[in-house]
C-alpha cells in the first residue's frame, strides 16, 4: 500500500511538469542534506543486509553438501567400530555441523576410562554433545540479528526522512507563499522516495531472515537427531565390550 502510495505520488509529481521528479536521479541533488543522509544510512544497510545474505547461503549450502558426504561415509566407520576413522572423516568435513557434533561426542567416548560406570560415560557424553550443539547453533545463527535488526529499523529509518520531506513541504509553503503543488514538490518527493526505499530494504531483509532461521531450526533438529543416535551407539557399543 505504501509503495503504490509513494509510486503514485511521483507519477503526479511528474505530470505536474516537474522534469526533475519521479525516479530521475537528478532528484538525489534537490534533497536536503538530512534526507540525503537518511538514503546513504538505507543504502548501507541494504548492502550489509545482502552481505549476510551471501555469506549465510554459502555457509548453509557447504554445511548441507558436506552433512550428506559425512553422514554416508561415517556411518561404514562407526559400524565397523572405527572410532579414529569416524573422527578423521568428521576433521575433513569441518564445515558440516552434524560432523562437528559426532566428532566431539567420538572424542568425549574415547577419553572416557574403561573404568567409568555406564551411566557416568553416558551422562558425560550427553553433556559434551549438548555443548557442541549449542555452540554449532550459535554459529549458524550468527549474524542473523542484523537481518531482524535491518528489517525492523528500515521502515522507521525511511519515515524519519518522510516526516523530514514533509517538513520540507511545509516550508516550501512558507518561502514560495503559495499552495500549490510546485512549493512542496521537492518536500513530498523526498518523503516518498525515503518511505519506499526504507520499505525496499526491509523487506527483503525480513523474508531472508525467517528463511535463514527456518535453515537453521532444520540444522538444530538434525543435531539432535544424530546426538541420540550416537548415545544409543555408545549404549550398544558398551554392551557389547563387556560381553
Amino acid at each position: 500500500m505504501l509503495v503504490h502510495l509513494a509510486l503514485s505520488g511521483l507519477l503526479l509529481l511528474q505530470e505536474e511538469g516537474q522534469a526533475y521528479i519521479g525516479w530521475d536521479p537528478r532528484l538525489i541533488v534537490k534533497m536536503s542534506a538530512v534526507a540525503l543522509v537518511v538514503v546513504a544510512i538505507l543504502l548501507l544497510m541494504s548492502i550489509w543486509s545482502i552481505g549476510i545474505m551471501i555469506d549465510r547461503a554459502i555457509t548453509y549450502s557447504a554445511a548441507r553438501k558436506q552433512s550428506r558426504i559425512f553422514v554416508q561415509q561415517v556411518a561404514g566407520a562407526l559400524r565397523d567400530g572405527k572410532l579414529d576413522e569416524a573422527i578423521s572423516i568428521a576433521e575433513r568435513n569441518k564445515k558440516s555441523h552434524i560432523a562437528k557434533v559426532v566428532a566431539t561426542g567420538l572424542s568425549e567416548f574415547q577419553a572416557a576410562s574403561s573404568q567409568v560406570s555406564d551411566a557416568e560415560l553416558i551422562e558425560a557424553a550427553k553433556r559434551g554433545l549438548e555443548r557442541s550443539v549449542a555452540i554449532v547453533h550459535a554459529e549458524m545463527k550468527r549474524m542473523l540479528s542484523g537481518l531482524a535488526t535491518i528489517g525492523s529499523t528500515a521502515p522507521f529509518v525511511g519515515l524519519f526522512g518522510t516526516v523530514v520531506g514533509i517538513i520540507n513541504a511545509f516550508k516550501g509553503i512558507a518561502t514560495q507563499k503559495a499552495t500549490g503543488l510546485s512549493a512542496v514538490a521537492g518536500g513530498i518527493a523526498e518523503a516518498l522516495i525515503t518511505t519506499a526505499l526504507g520499505l525496499f530494504v526491509a523487506i527483503p531483509a525480513v523474508w531472508a531472515f525467517n528463511y535463514f532461521t527456518n535453515k537453521v531450526e532444520a540444522f538444530d533438529v538434525e543435531m539432535d537427531n544424530s546426538s541420540m543416535e550416537l548415545v544409543n551407539y555408545f549404549v550398544t557399543r558398551r554392551s557389547a565390550a563387556k560381553k
